[in-house]
């Protein structure tokens, strides 16, 4: 039994592990589309993007962890029945309880793991994706300039656009800017232009090599200015930082201001855990496979059974927050609900279970009989 017991824990194992790389790079795959789309379009800088999949990656692991381990339990429990080691399970003397001691003992350290996540460092990923965007949006007009793209001023006075980068990475060809200053339309064109500090510290953009075209929209009084070296400076910029989220706040915090918000976001926190341990007990009921209804019946049960659940954490979430429900029973109305269906699952798989080892034998005989 032990060595049964240890070669189920593997299996159980090694379908995580198999079912965990494919969330994971569906998930990547996904968020890695979406940043790369928005440093296109200049809302995002080329090397935030990485900073940024790590920190949403991260938030997405304790979602990713439980469906892992709903998952991986049902896939080899529906194994065992389909290869009819079930059979010899039964057949033994043992029930379909005997089935929850193996599988905490895999769910546990992944509960754990979740719990962990969950409560400390997906808050603090949030916070820090926060700090960093925070960083990036304070940094002056020509750092987050791209080549290719049009780039508003953060002051809503200028835009920029630079066809390339020279190999150092601090000279650019082909800038055009244009921008409006005492009701005046004014162009700027230049071959090149790097940036430079004055004494003061003051920043500028240096342009050589171009022309400047000055005049009002619509009246033929421009001005035309051929330049070799032209100074524009970089205006400082400091984005505003606005206050944290439910999301980004420590569980502690949480637990220190307890609002209606502050409460709905504790029990999503509580609920991911306590959600992958009940739906891990879940999964043993649910792996039965009934040879005359197909393969197919236990996973869909067992699709529908997890979006159910998960869809009831964020509306009991969501009335918390609202202060249409109670904390402390929205915190365990839904798992309660929940855990009843398990018990009730596993009562009709107790009472069915002697039905279909009898409808086993019967069908063994009449095999034997035909063939005799």
């Amino acid at each position: 039994m032990l060595i049964f017991r240890r070669s189920l824990l593997r299996e159980m194992a090694s379908n995580a592990l198999l079912v965990f790389s494919v969330l994971l790079m569906i998930t990547l795959t996904t968020m890695l589309i979406r940043f790369l789309g928005q440093a296109a379009s200049g809302a995002l800088a080329n090397e935030a993007v990485v900073a940024f999949l790590g920190f949403s990656i991260i938030g997405y692991l304790p979602v990713l962890m439980s469906l892992t381990v709903f998952i991986a339990v049902l896939m080899t429990l529906t194994r065992c029945y389909r290869d009819s080691e079930m059979v010899v399970w039964f057949t033994a003397g043992l029930s379909i309880t005997a089935w929850v001691r193996p599988v905490v003992a895999f769910a546990a350290p992944a509960v754990f793991a979740i719990a962990v996540l969950s409560l400390i460092i997906s808050p603090w990923a949030l916070r820090k994706s926060d700090e960093y965007r925070h960083q990036m949006d304070s940094r002056d007009d020509m750092s987050s300039v791209a080549p290719g793209v049009f780039k508003e001023s953060k002051h809503d006075e200028r835009v920029y656009f630079v066809e390339s980068f020279a190999d150092t990475g601090s000279t650019v060809s082909n800038i055009f800017m244009r921008s409006i200053q005492h009701q005046k339309l004014g162009i700027l064109v230049a071959r090149q232009g790097y940036q430079t500090i004055s004494p003061n510290g003051d920043r500028y953009l240096m342009l050589l090599n171009g022309r400047r075209y000055e005049g009002t929209p619509g009246m033929p009084d421009y001005k035309i200015m051929a330049f070799e070296r032209y100074a524009i400076r970089i205006h400082a910029f400091e984005a505003s930082l606005s206050a944290p989220t439910q999301k980004a706040l420590s569980t502690l915090m949480l637990l220190q201001n307890r609002s209606p918000a502050n409460m709905g976001e504790l029990l999503w926190r509580v609920g991911l855990p306590l959600s992958a341990f009940v739906l891990a007990l879940m999964a043993i009921p649910l792996s039965f496979v009934n040879p005359r209804a197909g393969r197919s019946l236990n996973l869909i049960m067992a699709v529908l059974l997890y979006m159910i659940y998960s869809n009831f954490i964020s509306i009991s979430q969501a009335w918390v927050a609202q202060d249409k429900l109670s904390s402390f029973i929205g915190m365990w109305l839904v798992h309660g609900v929940m855990a009843a269906i398990l018990l009730l699952l596993f009562y009709r798989r107790l009472v069915l279970t002697p039905f279909y080892l009898s409808w086993l034998r019967s069908g063994a005989s009449l095999r034997r009989r035909a063939r005799a």
